[in-house]
């Protein structure tokens, strides 16, 4: 019982230290004159918004929308592959 607790302190332990990481972690991603930066715990940082995007307010709202998206996914897959670093094959010792 007191290993499976070590084990569990030791996950959140990790689980913390990558939490911090994602925090200090920017992602960026651009759509037709739109770049949007977010960290890795998925806060947007900036958006940037070119001349020529700001001509058509509905491009602009889409050029937005697929800006975030991608951000958002290329944030989840960083998240993801840090996260597989720290659970391998699961919770050893805790099930």
């Amino acid at each position: 019982m007191f290993d499976k607790a070590k084990d569990l302190y030791k996950l959140q332990k990790q689980a913390r230290e990558i939490k911090k990481k994602l925090k200090n972690t920017h992602i960026e991603a651009e759509s037709d004159g739109v770049v949007v930066i977010m960290n890795g715990e998925q806060e947007i940082m900036k958006i940037t918004i070119s001349d020529q995007a700001m001509e058509n307010k509905k491009t602009l709202e889409i050029s937005i929308e697929k800006a975030i998206n991608k951000t958002v996914k290329k944030a989840q897959q960083i998240g993801a592959e840090m996260m597989k670093g720290v659970m391998g094959d699961g919770f050893p010792g805790l099930s």
